[in-house]
């Protein structure tokens, strides 16, 4: 039974990273006045959490969007996604095992804590890439443009996150969702 757990977890993990490059990569909108673009690729990451746990979720989210910038003609960035990515996977898992504990903080049946974990860690994503930009650019100023797309981007990505996570539940695929089945969430 064992392998068979750590096979599905391999094979979820190696599918998740395969949508989130997709995501990335195909799904993307420019952005006015940068060499930026916006896509869903945030969606899959919270969606990589809530069914994989955080250390599964943040392996799929480091590795997918380093490839998915690598693959989609921006390598530049890829360290940086790398890191931005997987934190903001590990923020997620943090505010998803508190919910376990707390279930209780339920608004509309989804949980208060895994919405202000998507919250956070897109914040972090919006402040993470500033950084970056202002690093690779080297100006401070001329990354501001960016940070309402990248609003725009991690808000619309918990919203697709939570129909996706929601239709999903009701599948069989709901035995992934160990968060969901309030199961030791790692």
């Amino acid at each position: 039974m064992r392998n068979t757990t750590r096979t599905a977890n391999l094979v979820m993990t190696a599918l998740m990273i395969g949508i989130i490059i997709v995501s990335i990569m195909f799904i993307r909108i420019p952005i006015p006045g940068t060499q930026g673009y916006v896509h869903l690729g945030d969606a899959m990451i919270f969606l990589s959490v809530l069914i994989l746990g955080w250390k599964n979720g943040a392996m799929a989210a480091a590795i997918g969007g380093a490839l998915g910038d690598i693959m989609g003609g921006a390598p530049v960035w890829a360290p940086w996604t790398f890191v931005i990515k997987g934190v903001m996977a590990i923020i997620l898992g943090m505010f998803l095992n508190a919910a376990i504990k707390k279930a209780r903080l339920r608004f509309a049946g989804i949980s208060v804590l895994e919405l202000l974990g998507m919250v956070l860690a897109g914040i972090f994503m919006v402040a993470g890439y500033y950084v970056a930009e202002g690093v690779i650019v080297g100006n401070w100023v001329a990354p501001v443009i960016g940070i309402p797309w990248n609003v725009g981007q991690f808000v619309v990505g918990i919203i697709v996150a939570e129909i996706l996570a929601a239709a999903l539940y009701k599948t069989p695929a709901r035995r992934y969702f160990a968060y969901r089945l309030d199961k030791k969430y790692e």
